[in-house]
């Protein structure tokens, strides 16, 4: 139903337009007599197979929404009825922003992918705090933390640790993001020695805690062999929980749409399915090296439950939507789901 009648009507309409307009269609839904045990039924699959014990938390399911698509955690408690696992919101930064200049979400059909140049557009880290706060659901939480626009990289730890401050009490995990292509200059602080420094200061913070939060860091898919090989000692080092791979992509081979498309559309992180092999093949990469304790979250091109065992089978020990879950419609988690149980992954 979703692909064959709602998504051509969605389609028409700007896609950042239809994004602001689903949020309030899902608050409106959700608030109707028995809306939540219906989507339950429709979308979550409960087994305790699907289980997975990672970060010291214990994940109800192995499949999670993507930062991105509940930047200000307005719609943590509506999501959570379409049967993730885990939600993380984000990217926050201290201030609020708006973001790069609209247009800045564009779809590409023939690839069922999204070009965005968003620019960290939120509403300011403590706005996303405390709608945390009163959330209905227990949820396992992400808080994806970035630096505002105007903050300079060699400040950049001043917001990231402003971030983790204001996050610390209402989420479960945090994702350390430098590797967005749409912040001027933000992937410089991919390079061994400010990120060395950024997730050594953050995992300091972290230590002084009463009870510490897993740190997962969250790198690009363009990097070359030597710089993942320095991500990795950097995540042994730092004693990193974690790496979410892959973000957006800077890349265009590949593509099915006209080079005169791709111009107009103009630079921004492309999502989707043609990241889909790039990402695997570095959580790949990343299983084989890292220690077994440092887990990996694999996002990027799960348009299919098979992409999502794909990813799974490469080392992934949790998976994340974004892009999928746009072209494919809610009902993509319980595929993914089912597939695990069949899969026995």
């Amino acid at each position: 139903m979703y692909k064959s009648l709602l998504r051509p009507l969605l389609f028409q309409i700007d896609p950042e337009a239809i994004h602001t307009f689903s949020y309030s269609a899902l608050k409106t839904a959700f608030k109707l007599p028995l809306a939540k045990k219906l989507g339950e039924q429709a979308f979550c699959v409960r087994d305790a197979r699907l289980e997975r014990k990672v970060f010291g938390l214990t994940f109800p399911n192995p499949v999670g929404l993507a930062a991105g698509f509940d930047k200000n955690a307005l719609l943590v408690d509506e999501v959570a009825q379409f049967g993730f696992g885990f939600i993380e919101i984000g990217t926050v930064t201290p201030r609020p922003q708006p973001g790069n200049d609209k247009p800045r979400l564009f779809r590409l059909p023939a690839d069922q992918a999204l070009v965005n140049r968003m620019g960290f557009n939120n509403q300011g880290v403590g706005v996303a705090a405390d709608r945390l706060r009163y959330r209905k659901n227990n949820i396992i939480i992400g808080g994806n933390i970035g630096k505002n626009k105007n903050t300079p990289n060699e400040d950049a730890l001043q917001d990231y640790s402003y971030c983790f401050e204001a996050l610390y009490d209402v989420v479960d995990y945090f994702v350390v993001n430098v590797s967005s292509p749409n912040t001027p200059d933000l992937r410089a602080l991919q390079d061994k020695e400010p990120l060395q420094a950024l997730l050594a200061a953050l995992q300091q913070q972290n230590a002084a805690k009463a009870a510490r939060k897993p740190l997962l860091l969250k790198i690009a898919p363009d990097l070359n062999q030597n710089q993942l090989d320095d991500i990795i000692q950097i995540a042994i080092d730092t004693g990193l929980d974690g790496i979410v791979a892959t973000n957006t992509t800077i890349s265009r081979d590949g593509l099915k749409t006209s080079q005169a498309n791709l111009e107009a559309i103009g630079a921004g992180g492309l999502s989707g399915k043609p990241l889909r092999d790039k990402a695997t093949e570095i959580i790949r990469y990343l299983r084989l090296h890292l220690p077994v304790h440092i887990r990996i979250i694999g996002v990027g091109g799960i348009m299919t439950p098979e992409d999502a065992t794909e990813k799974l089978a490469a080392g992934a020990d949790l998976v994340q939507l974004y892009t999928g879950f746009i072209y494919e419609g809610p009902s993509l988690v319980k595929q993914i789901n089912r597939l695990i149980l069949k899969s026995k992954f």
